[in-house]
């Protein structure tokens, strides 16, 4: 009778061990999962040029004399052209949770290079839509690559977590992420150039509209969705990363447990964190630029040169701040969820104070307005070290869907900062309503930032992993009752996968 549930619990405690097989990584030192990381960067790449180029080439649609006179100017006034700048976000906010559901049942690499090839073909088209059709028919445009782009963030997240083995999560995520930073520098400082040029700004919409669609066809025909579907992949590698992950052959999904989601204080707090960096990042890349023109007197080109300088000072500064945050993690210096904490707080309450400093910067000091934006943007780029990787820390299974759920919110954070400003700034001359507008950006940035510290967590929750769980309540049964093992059938145990 005592050797049956020996036995058992010898078993059980060999599913967990195969977790522990030594790993050697692959001899070749760029792989496959090299090759997939750098095409989900190019196309993170892309997403972000796309949203960006309007910021900058609206200044040169709605007013010649900034660009080249050679092209037409149209009428629109600044409440429409808010409106058009946060258009963007009315679709964007819509697809993120049914996105994140298909790029789990469906395919994740197929989904993201659509939205690639969608939104590069209406942005392609965005020149003829103002020309032959009004302001409502740009706005629809707009509308329509938010609504593909959606599906983004969930689609990186999945890809993200069945291509990158743990130990090189972090490098691969902000190799990925930041492929937007830098998306934001190129896009800033050619949109300013070829707005001015002899081919005017309809070219920035043909440009990044074609490089968008061309990319999106190169990740639907060389991008995959799971190692073992990539067929030049060596065995050595996909050994690696599948038993790094612990992949395993599974019959059925589990399904998402939103309910649990729900009812989780931590993703409530990561939720806040979010809305507050939404608000924050947009408010800078979208109304700074109206910003440098109105008050500091900056022409086209010079905007696009100054607004690019923050962004590829914080893409140079995120390596060696996620490097940082993870050697100390690695070497215990600080936990998971302290470095997590520390990050976001680096990066939510610097760039607050620096935004408030922004506010009392004169017109005759503009090198000082432009040395505390780029503090304001470089510290923020931190923050991805913090609150963006904790959807892994909180759900390895389910970081996808949860990304979709918690940008979902966060997008109307995204798409307001526009609006709100129409609002408070009626006078774009006037620096005390300039002022009001970083003050209330500054408070959102303090009070999100405060939350995920009482609040967040690094810690797997339990709905992470249904089956999990119920193996555990089995193991404890096992070791708690060996006198009663006889009530737990045989049968139950072979079934924990």
């Amino acid at each position: 009778m005592t050797s049956s549930p020996q036995k058992k619990r010898i078993s059980i405690v060999s599913l967990s061990e195969k977790m522990k097989v030594p790993r050697n990584k692959p001899k070749a030192w760029f792989g496959c999962r090299h090759g997939q990381v750098g095409l989900m960067g190019l196309g993170f790449f892309c997403c972000y040029a796309i949203r960006v180029t309007m910021s900058v080439t609206l200044e040169a649609m709605t007013n010649a004399a900034s660009a080249n006179l050679d092209f037409k100017e149209f009428q629109w006034d600044d409440s429409v052209k808010h409106v058009i700048l946060s258009s963007f976000f009315w679709g964007y906010a819509c697809t993120q949770i049914p996105a994140s559901i298909l790029t789990q049942q469906w395919s994740a690499q197929k989904l993201f290079s659509l939205a690639l090839i969608i939104s590069g073909l209406v942005t392609l088209v965005t020149p003829w839509a103002a020309e032959y059709g009004s302001w409502q028919t740009v706005v629809a445009g707009r509308v329509i690559s938010g609504l593909v782009q959606g599906s983004v963030l969930p689609c990186l997240h999945t890809l993200l977590s069945r291509w990158a083995p743990p130990e090189e999560r972090g490098r691969f995520s902000m190799f990925v992420y930041s492929g937007g930073w830098i998306g934001n520098v190129v896009c800033l400082l050619s949109t300013g150039f070829l707005a001015a040029s002899p081919i005017g700004w309809p070219s920035c919409f043909y440009i990044w509209g074609i490089f968008s669609a061309f990319c999106g066809i190169c990740f639907y025909l060389f991008g995959k969705d799971l190692p073992s579907e990539h067929p030049r992949i060596p065995l050595d590698e996909k050994e690696y990363i599948e038993m790094s992950l612990g992949v395993t052959e599974v019959t059925k999904k589990p399904g998402t447990p939103w309910i649990s989601i729900l009812q989780s204080r931590p993703v409530w707090a990561l939720l806040i964190a979010q809305c507050a960096q939404g608000w924050g990042f947009w408010m800078l890349l979208t109304e700074i630029p109206s910003y440098m023109t109105s008050i500091m007197q900056f022409d086209i080109k010079m905007n696009g040169m100054v607004t690019a300088l923050p962004y590829f000072t914080a893409w140079i500064c995120g390596f060696p701040i996620s490097y940082i945050s993870d050697l100390c993690i690695r070497r215990k210096i600080i936990t998971t969820e302290m470095s997590r904490k520390i990050c976001n707080t680096f990066g939510h309450w610097i760039p607050a104070v620096a935004l408030v400093g922004l506010g009392y910067a004169r017109q005759d000091q503009s090198e000082l307005a432009v040395g505390v934006l780029v503090i304001a943007v470089s510290c923020n780029i931190a923050a991805f070290c913090g609150h963006n990787v904790n959807h892994m820390d909180l759900s390895p299974n389910f970081a996808g869907p949860l990304m979709g759920f918690t940008n979902t919110i966060a997008s109307i954070c995204s798409f307001l900062p526009p609006l709100i400003a129409a609002v408070i700034i009626k006078d774009k001359t006037n620096i005390l309503q300039w002022r009001n507008m970083f003050f209330l950006s500054a408070a959102i940035y303090l009070v999100g930032n405060l939350i995920f510290v009482l609040y967040g967590t690094s810690k797997v929750q339990k709905w992470n992993d249904p089956i999990e769980s119920k193996r555990n309540s089995i193991v404890q049964k096992v070791s708690t009752a060996p006198t009663t093992i006889s009530t737990i059938q045989e049968n139950d145990i072979e079934r924990i996968p």
